[in-house]
Order: C-alpha cells, then sequence, then structure tokens
C-alpha cells in the first residue's frame, strides 16, 4: 500500500507555526473557525478511513464545510476506494463491489467429472461386503443389482464422498461462496475460514474439519439444495427451524450426517431399484438425501426435538430412510409439488416463543458415527 507522502492543509498560511505529526491512534483535529487543517506526513490508505481523515476534508461534518480540496486529498480518496479486501487465511481478494460469481450444482459436478480423482477412487468400497447367513438372505430377498450402464456414476458419487475440500481450488471456494449466500442472503464474498461457518451450524472456523465420512459430497448435496429452485425454500425453512431459540441445532453438521446416510443407503443398494428404474445415480442420491432432510426437519419440528436428541433421531431416520426409500422420495415429491402451489411450508405451523438464534457453541451435537453401532432393525421407525 502506498503512502501518502504530501502535506494536507488549506491554502491559507498557518499561523500559529508548525503542526505536530499525527499518531497512529487519534483522530486529527480542526479549528472550525478558521478551517485550519494539520498536515498529516507518512499516514498509509488503510488508517485514514479509521481515522475519519478522508471524510472529514471530503464531506460536510456539522455544518462545516471545506474550501478548496487538494488535488492529492482527491487522488487519496480514489485509492482508498479502489482498495480491495483482502480474505484472511487464503490470500485471495475479493472486491466488494464485484462479488464472486454463484455456482451450480451440474457446473460443480461437472467439474468432478472432468478432474483426475483416480486417487479417491482407488479408497471406494462401492457395496457393503456381506458373508455367511447375511449374504445368502441379502441375494435371496435384497434388492436386484445396479444396472452395469451406472456403475460408473455410482462410483464417481462415492469418489467424491473421499475428497476433501480443499481452499485452493477456486471451484471448491465457489461452492462455500454460494452455499453461504444462499442460506444468508449476503451479496457479497466471505472469507473461507472464520466464525461465520459457525453461524451456519458447521462446528469451527474451517468447514474442512467437519465433513468426515462425507468428504466434498456433503457440500455438494448442500449446493443442491439452495441452488435448486424446487428445494431452496424448504432449505432455507430448514435453516430457519435449526436457529430457533430452543430447538436449534448445528444446521451444515446435521445436513453431513444426512449425507453419510446417503451414501451408506447407495452402498448398501437400498436405492438401486430406484437408480435402475429411473436410469440414474446422482438425481436419486440427491432426492434420497433432501427427502430425508425433510423427514428430519418434519420430526424435530411435531415431536419438539432438541439437541439432546440428536443422535437418536438420526439413527431412527437412518433405519427409516434405508427400509423404505421410495416412501421418504414420495413424501418428498408430494410436498415440493404443494410448495409450488403455495400450499405448503415446513414452518407454516411452527411456534416460536423467542426470538431465533445463531448456532451456539455450546450445543454438544450426536451425529450417526458417534453412536455405538446396531443393526437397523433394532432401531424404531418414526
Amino acid at each position: 500500500m502506498n503512502e501518502i507522502s504530501g502535506s494536507f492543509h488549506n491554502e491559507k498560511e498557518l499561523k500559529d507555526g508548525p503542526v505536530e505529526r499525527v499518531s497512529a491512534g487519534n483522530s486529527p483535529p480542526y479549528d472550525k473557525e478558521n478551517h485550519v487543517l494539520p498536515t498529516f506526513k507518512g499516514i498509509p490508505i488503510s488508517e485514514l478511513k479509521n481515522h475519519s481523515i478522508l471524510w472529514a476534508l471530503t464531506a460536510e461534518a456539522n455544518g462545516w464545510e471545506p474550501g478548496v480540496v487538494s488535488t492529492e486529498v482527491l487522488r487519496a480518496q480514489e485509492e482508498w476506494e479502489t482498495v480491495d479486501s483482502i480474505q484472511p487465511e487464503t490470500g485471495s481478494r475479493a472486491s466488494s463491489d464485484q462479488p464472486g460469481q454463484l455456482i451450480s450444482f451440474s457446473e460443480a459436478l461437472q467439474h468432478f467429472q472432468t478432474v483426475d480423482l483416480s486417487s479417491f477412487k482407488k479408497r471406494i468400497q462401492p457395496t457393503v461386503r456381506r458373508t455367511g447367513l447375511a449374504a445368502l438372505r441379502h441375494l435371496l430377498f435384497g434388492p436386484p443389482k445396479l444396472h452395469q450402464g451406472l456403475h460408473e456414476e455410482r462410483d464417481l458419487v462415492l469418489t467424491i464422498a473421499q475428497c476433501g475440500l480443499d481452499s485452493q481450488d477456486p471451484v471448491h471456494g465457489r461452492i462455500l461462496q454460494t452455499i453461504y449466500k444462499k442460506l444468508t442472503g449476503s451479496k457479497f464474498d466471505c472469507a473461507l475460514h472464520g466464525d461465520h461457518w459457525e453461524d451456519l451450524g458447521f462446528q469451527g472456523a474451517n468447514p474442512a474439519t467437519d465433513l468426515r465420512g462425507a468428504g466434498f459430497l456433503a457440500l455438494l448435496h448442500l449446493l443442491y439444495l439452495v441452488m435448486d429452485s424446487k428445494t431452496l425454500l424448504m432449505a432455507q425453512e430448514i435453516f430457519q427451524l435449526s436457529r430457533h431459540h430452543i430447538q436449534q441445532f448445528p444446521f451444515c453438521l446435521m445436513s453431513v450426517n444426512i449425507t453419510r446416510i446417503a451414501i451408506q443407503a447407495l452402498r448398501e443398494e437400498c436405492l438401486t431399484r430406484e437408480c435402475n428404474r429411473q436410469q440414474k445415480v446422482i438425481p436419486v442420491v440427491n432426492s434420497f438425501y433432501a427427502a430425508t432432510f425433510l423427514r428430519l426437519a418434519h420430526v424435530w419440528r411435531t415431536q419438539q426435538k432438541t439437541i439432546s436428541d440428536s443422535g437418536f433421531v438420526l439413527k431412527d431416520l437412518e433405519a427409516l430412510a434405508k427400509k423404505n426409500p421410495r416412501r421418504l422420495l414420495k413424501t418428498l415429491e408430494i410436498y415440493l409439488a404443494r410448495v409450488s402451489k403455495g400450499q405448503a411450508s415446513l414452518l407454516g405451523t411452527l411456534k416460536c416463543y423467542g426470538p431465533q438464534t445463531p448456532h451456539s457453541k455450546d450445543l454438544t451435537f450426536t451425529g450417526v458415527c458417534d453412536l455405538s453401532l446396531h443393526s437397523s432393525e433394532g432401531a424404531w421407525p418414526i
């Protein structure tokens, strides 16, 4: 940043002798009667806004109007107005006048379809390995095998779930920015690390630390939820419910857990029948994720659940979702059709007995990975 080396003063001669240099902690005074301004030397542009120097020199304040503004002052003001905001942690520049462009789900998916993911693909296990009686029962009474032509699409979903968040990847950054803007209504970019992510329901200032068990697929699911015009209202209403002063829960962390359920349902071949019927995998997984999130929000609201119930609610939800995914998908379909006609609202009957609050740092959230594993047949259906 360039420094202003010239002196700022009125064209009249200063009669009171030399004026002391302004220190970095004080705002410069001026003489209201004589319009006498002190000289300022060696003050960085970044300090001017803090000390209201440019404002005092170029704007009317308390009835005071400057006489003649020097060209140096005008140049300094123009320079300050063009200063870009520097995002911490990443070092990237983001102009507040030109916010980053939103990214669609299809564009984000295309990015993963074109980059080299071979190292991540080696880690996936497309289906759950069964042995003994479990394997025999699955063979005799389980769902049909996934059509051969859909294996590549299924593997892509599972491979993305192995990828982490890379803050140096501009596409990853755009996805995060889009999620933030759509949920908060902000028009401007935000830092990729910071406390504002906790307000969205991440546990810390870095969203990458909360993707355990779901990888980048968790963020793609959030992107799908907020960028699809049919599910945006649902996403906003669930986000609103998550900020309820009594029933609050970490929205994004809950979403990550629902992505985990979707991954397990895919690997356990619970979605195979529907994938074969639609001849697609990604749209089925997306809809299953949205339907499961909708079911959770409905149970959370109607049964007055709180954060202490989170682990058990998710476990029961997982059992229900795997047992009858078609039922969940049909419920989502009916709900979205009614929403499009203005006939349904998830929170239409929700009574708030106090102001909505941001996600509290003191909440103890239990996800599906934090509970001891037990057979899904032993879980209670919701």
